[in-house]
Parts: C-alpha cells; structure tokens; sequence
C-alpha cells in the first residue's frame, strides 16, 4: 500500500521525501485525499509546475496599453518588417500644417510631429503631398514657419511636391488632393487628413467608399498630434486595428449566469456557466436521462459478468 500510495504521487509531480513525510505523519492508512491536503499544506508542488514558474517568468504589461513596438510580434507571425501588417500612410501635408499653425501660418512643424508620431509606431510607407509652391519664399498673404522641414523631409523621401507652375505671371497649381486619394487607393493605405474630399467621392464611386472608409482625421493638442481612438465611431474598429491589415479580433466576453449551479434551461440558457466549461450545455431532464442510461449499462454488464462461468 505504501509503495502504490508513492507511486501515484510521484506520476503526480510530488517529490519523494515529501511524500513519505505525509504518509509518516497520517499513516500507511492514509486516504489520497488526505495526504493531497497535507501535501498543499506544506507547499509542496509539482516538479512541472516549480520548472515552468523558473523558467518563465511572468511579465507585467500596462493595462489598457495600445503601444506596439516594431521588434514584437503580432498574431504570433515572426519578427519581420513592420509594413507586413501596418497599412501605408498617406498624409495632406497643406490639411495638417495649416491646422497646426490655427489655419493662419502653414506650420511645417505640424507636418514632423504627424511624421515621427507614425514612425514610433512603427509604419515604413510614409509619403507627404505638399504644393510645390511652397518652397518659394513666405508672402505676407500666405505666411510659412518652419519652411527648413519641408528640405529635410524630401531628402528622406518622405515628402513628395505636387506640380505647379506660373503662365504668364499666373500660377497654375495642379490638385493635391487627387494625387493623395489616388496614391492611397492604389496602396491600400490611410489618409491622414481633416478634410472629407466630397468633390472627388462624387468624381469616383470606389473612391468614395474608400474616403469613408479609410479616412483618418485628428487634433492638435499642445505641439501633440492626437488621432482619435475610434476613427469610424464608437462603433467602429480601434485605432489599431484600423491602422493594421489584419486586426486583431477582441476575444468574446461571456456574462455568468445569475442562477448559477441552480439554473435550469441547461442548454437553452445564454449565459456562461463556469462549472461546466467543457461540457455540452444540457437541460436538466437530458442529464438525468443521460445518468439513468449509464447505471443501466453498469448494471447489465455486471449480470453479464456474473453470469460467465
């Protein structure tokens, strides 16, 4: 008896000596039952168990946090480059500047913090579309601050100059807008801007759709460019799985049951119940049929045993 008691808790996980501590104190005579309480009593736990908790430690994450670093993984696929699940960003530089500077000064230093704030997130397609009237030299009638950014962004090949010209003495500036709307659809980005383009939805169809639907707006708050959480409403997707090609799913909330183990609608019931996880949701009448067939069986097999010679 005291050789079967020790295996069985060795198959469990328990140490030896711990367990021929227990089964002196209680005696050879010792039910598992008892001797499992004795075990937990003294601290005692499974070799897997104390392995795993050595060899993994657990690691605290900030609750609620939505920031992604581009060396972690996402939806357990290898560590790769970051344009393989964040989407192409496509930015109005004039939009974003000139609500940076309260829609009286084009602040270019608008158009960098818009930039840095994707880079840290970790997007590799960045593309700014300014007119390319904008580098000739602030007017009083259009005033520019910071103009040095705009250089520093073409020599990164973020920002791209839409065409302009001037015909005797008139300038003729080619439409931004459509060159953002364009590059976007044909990259499957997003579009960063506060305008809603309703003259180009009404030129295309499918554009139209894809304004709606991939149209990023935002704030400035204190030199902070602010995207909101929710880009297509409350209802919507969160920013995260709106600025990635495959968003992560939330995992389905279930509400406990108020009548819990005396609930009686079984399987007909639409709450969870956590006493029977991996069991088929059965109604009361179902399970005590299901009881009655199982002692029946018990019952003939032991006739049948009986009856063999």
């Amino acid at each position: 008896v005291h050789q079967s008691k020790l295996d069985f808790f060795c198959k469990l996980g328990y140490g030896k000596q711990d367990i021929c501590k227990v089964l002196e104190n209680l005696g050879q005579g010792a039910l598992e039952d008892d001797v499992l309480k004795e075990l937990i009593r003294m601290g005692s736990k499974p070799q897997a168990l104390e392995s795993q908790a050595q060899s993994s430690p657990l690691k605290l994450v900030a609750r609620g946090s939505c920031s992604t670093t581009p060396g972690s993984k996402w939806l357990g696929e290898d560590e790769s480059d970051s344009s393989d699940y964040l989407r192409p960003i496509v930015i109005d530089g004039s939009n974003v500047a000139m609500s940076h500077g309260n829609k009286e000064i084009f602040s270019c230093w608008g158009i960098q913090l818009a930039v840095d704030w994707f880079r840290e997130r970790g997007h590799t397609y960045i593309k700014v579309f300014v007119p390319l009237w904008r580098k000739e030299p602030p007017r009083q009638d259009s005033p520019i601050a910071d103009q040095h950014i705009l250089e520093e962004l073409e020599k990164q090949s973020i920002l791209v100059y839409t065409p302009s010209r001037k015909v005797k003495g008139k300038r003729v500036v080619c439409y931004d807008d459509r060159y953002i709307v364009k590059v976007a659809y044909e990259k499957d980005g997003i579009i960063v801007s506060n305008d809603h383009y309703r003259d180009l939805q009404n030129e295309n169809p499918e554009w139209k759709w894809f304004i709606e639907q991939r149209l990023l707006m935002y704030s400035f708050v204190s030199n902070r460019f602010m995207p909101p959480d929710d880009p297509l409403g409350r209802h919507g997707p969160t920013l995260n799985n709106f600025l990635s090609k495959k968003p992560v799913l939330p995992e389905p909330k279930w509400q406990p049951c108020p009548y819990g183990k005396k609930c009686t609608y079984g399987n007909k019931c639409k709450f969870y119940h956590p006493e029977r996880p991996h069991q088929a949701q059965l109604s009361v009448a179902d399970e005590l049929r299901a009881k009655i067939k199982v002692t029946l069986s018990l019952g003939k097999e032991e006739e049948k045993c009986s009856r063999l010679p």
